[in-house]
């Protein structure tokens, strides 16, 4: 019985630090001064491929590296059931046992619009 409840603890523990993320790439606050050499694209558009990198980087550990789900729910098809909004929402604040992640900025947009597509 102790052996079930050391296993029982140490998963959670693994969940637990697994939800949290860390792969944040922001590099706002670290001191850096803009040169202006980098022009980012405001035409509303947001690139698929960096919001499954920030995907890989945050969630893949919970919702597995190709959306099937694992320790989290199956996303394969959030898009039919969740808005970009409602997405970023879900990212943001948690919901039901998944915790709040820390992406913001355009990475919480290129996430959030890229799981939107997955329909």
């Amino acid at each position: 019985m102790k052996k079930w409840l050391m296993f029982v603890l140490f998963a959670s523990l693994l969940f637990v630090l697994g939800a949290c993320g860390g792969g944040d790439t922001d590099d706002t606050g670290s001191g850096d001064t803009d040169t202006g050499t980098e022009e980012p694209a405001d035409d509303g558009a947001v690139d698929s491929a960096a919001g499954e990198e920030v995907f890989q980087a945050n969630c893949s550990a919970c919702h597995g590296a190709d959306l099937s789900g694992g320790a989290g729910p199956d996303l394969t098809q959030v898009g039919s059931r969740y808005s970009a909004d409602e997405i970023a929402d879900i990212v943001t604040n948690g919901k039901g046992n998944m915790p709040p992640v820390n992406v913001t900025g355009d990475d919480l947009d290129a996430l959030s619009t890229w799981l939107a597509e997955q329909k």
